[in-house]
């Protein structure tokens, strides 16, 4: 659980009052009159850019033995988990560990070269998991592939690593799988401290039962019936004793699919292979729910949220070895369900369409805002109710691939605020508040990518972009990793970014959430205040008394002296309206 601590400031949150009020009808950047990306140059290196809200305070370019031309898979940068003041960063070649002591200025500090793809980490205590699809990856991290022959060197799965020294990172054993990893999830019990479970999603065709026992490629003909290999339609639940990591094992495989009149394992098809998605071009990769692509746990609320190709799914997992579906929702819009986040409150789910598979410029004029976009749902007694689709507000060309990707929550207080990727689409800070009208409140661009192929696409973007205390990271898939500083405007005060800055993990991995919570403070109090100035709720005669009382709070504060007097003063200002800030201000009282 992560909290926050008070600490002075000079601001006056009357000031902010003013300047908020004045701002108050400023457009959001999402329907501003001229939008620079859309015009941004070509280039690599150097690149052109442009940004909102959003300030670029490093690009770290890959270095050998991570770098390679953009295209080139063997290379490409993917997902990123942070462990106290480190970053580390997944590659198709392994992983890659970023000191983040300076979180202004990150720095290399060590790499491991791992290769296998798809190469998303997660982090946890001493322990670094990493997904491993492709065939060439070996037992012994190996550069050279698995000849014919040797399928025993061969490893498809969940690797695990002591990274107890993080310069020299020890491989324990792993799990086998037999569809590999493609992505995996951390899933925590907070009844069993003893162990944590690995929800594992492959994609990939089936191994033969001679490469991995146990592995099954018949079609299964007999009931329950099914439509081909039995090995499909379910996760692997892998066991990870944390005082044992090298015995983890897989402890059960979840059939979560499954049709609950018949039993048929295929239980959730929504459409026959060979349809096509509204756009005229083929479902990708079909239309089949056979696996998951992400899977987003929230243990301290029991439940997760799979997005599973054709569906997104909504589990329990109250008890981790064995999640059950609570619901499921299908829309034809999506070509393949890829990634969920909660709200910090998990009162809703947004779900990303990932059409094209990430290599695809999906973004372009003629893609409507349904193709490729976020589903946003609101979470009501066990069921999803779809709200709105949110997608990048402005086109990009055919030369960059774009679609929704990885995103994280922005712990601003009072409101849900996401940071996503879009690939070469950039960096997109959304505000889904009101769920039904998510809008863009930042973003940071590049110009598409223009090596090796001067007027073609070339695969690029960012990956992942992330919230760790108190700044932005971004993996780019060809330019390295990047830090970005969320930045003052009329969509964010000053309150709302020095109380999300103030909230510290020690740990972060995107799909394993929990709630994040604010000690009292005044930027929790200024957070609210600014929130109900800039929505007009709070306005005239009664928000600047409010503000006049909870600024001279702080003065006395500053000065060690009691303001009790003068937050008593405020709540009677505000008399029975703002909750919100009534609770803030109750909740600071009680604190001095």
């Amino acid at each position: 659980m992560a909290v926050l601590s008070a600490r002075s400031r000079t601001r006056k949150i009357a000031m902010t009052a003013a300047i908020a009020a004045a701002v108050a009808l400023v457009p959001a950047v999402a329907t501003a009159a001229v939008d620079p990306r859309p015009g941004l140059a070509p280039g690599y290196f150097p690149y052109s850019d442009a940004s909102s809200n959003v300030q670029l305070l490093k690009n770290t370019p890959r270095v050998a033995p991570f770098d390679a031309a953009p295209g080139n898979f063997g290379f490409v940068n993917s997902d990123l988990a942070f462990t106290g003041d480190k970053a580390v960063v997944g590659s198709f070649n392994g992983f890659q560990v970023y000191d983040l002591k300076d979180p202004k200025a990150p720095v290399l500090a060590s790499s491991f070269v791992c290769p296998g793809g798809q190469g998303d980490v997660s982090v946890f205590g001493d322990l670094l998991f990493m997904s491993v699809e492709e065939g060439r990856g070996r037992i012994d991290c190996g550069t050279q592939g698995v000849p014919a022959g040797s399928e025993a060197q061969r490893f498809r799965g969940v690797r695990i690593f002591d990274i107890s020294n993080m310069s020299s990172p020890k491989q324990l054993p792993g799990v086998q799988t037999c569809r590999g990893s493609h992505t995996h999830t951390l899933v925590t019990d907070p009844d069993d401290p003893n162990n944590i479970y690995v929800y594992n999603s492959g994609t990939a065709g089936v191994r033969s039962a001679t490469e991995l026992a146990g592995c099954q490629n018949a079609a299964l003909t007999a009931a329950p019936v099914t439509t081909g290999n039995p090995t499909q339609w379910r996760i692997d639940v892998i066991k990870v004793p944390l005082a044992a990591p090298q015995t983890a094992s897989i402890v059960s495989q979840p059939r979560i699919f499954t049709d609950a009149a018949t039993g048929a394992f295929n239980g959730l098809q929504n459409t026959l292979p060979g349809a096509l998605h509204p756009s005229g071009v083929p479902y990708g990769p079909l239309p089949n729910t056979n696996t998951c692509h992400d899977i987003t746990a929230f243990p301290e609320l029991g439940v997760a949220a799979g997005a599973c190709q054709g569906n997104g799914v909504l589990l329990d997992i109250s008890d981790p070895v064995n999640p059950k579906r609570l619901d499921a929702v299908a829309d034809p819009n999506f070509s393949y369900w890829h990634s969920a986040t909660f709200s910090n409150d998990g009162s809703k789910v947004i779900f990303t369409d990932e059409w094209g598979g990430g290599t695809s410029p999906r973004c372009r004029p003629t893609d409507r805002k349904e193709w490729g976009a976020d589903a946003i749902f609101e979470i009501v007694n066990g069921k999803m109710q779809f709200k709105s689709y949110y997608k990048l507000p402005v086109p990009q060309d055919s030369t960059q691939n774009c679609v929704a990707h990885n995103a994280s929550i922005v712990p601003v207080p009072g409101r849900d605020i996401l940071v996503q990727a879009w690939y070469q689409g950039g960096m997109s800070v959304v505000d889904f508040t009101d769920a039904a009208n998510p809008k863009e409140i930042g973003y940071y661009d590049r110009g598409a990518i223009n090596s090796p192929n001067p007027t073609g696409l070339n695969l690029g973007g960012f990956w992942s972009t992330y919230w760790y205390n108190g700044h932005f990271y971004g993996t780019e898939i060809a330019r390295g990793f990047d830090a970005f500083a969320l930045t003052r405007s009329a969509q964010m005060s000053d309150n709302e970014l020095e109380a999300a800055a103030q909230v510290k993990q020690d740990e972060f991995n995107a799909q394993l959430q929990s709630e994040l919570t604010w000690e009292p403070s005044f930027a929790v109090v200024g957070s609210h205040y600014d929130q109900a100035v800039r929505a007009g709720t709070l306005s005239g005669n009664t928000a600047k008394q409010v503000g006049k009382h909870i600024d001279q709070a702080e003065k006395l504060v500053g000065n060690g002296k009691s303001s009790v007097a003068e937050l008593n003063n405020a709540l009677r200002k505000l008399g029975s309206s703002h909750p919100a800030l009534q609770q803030s201000i109750r909740d600071l009282v009680g604190t001095l």
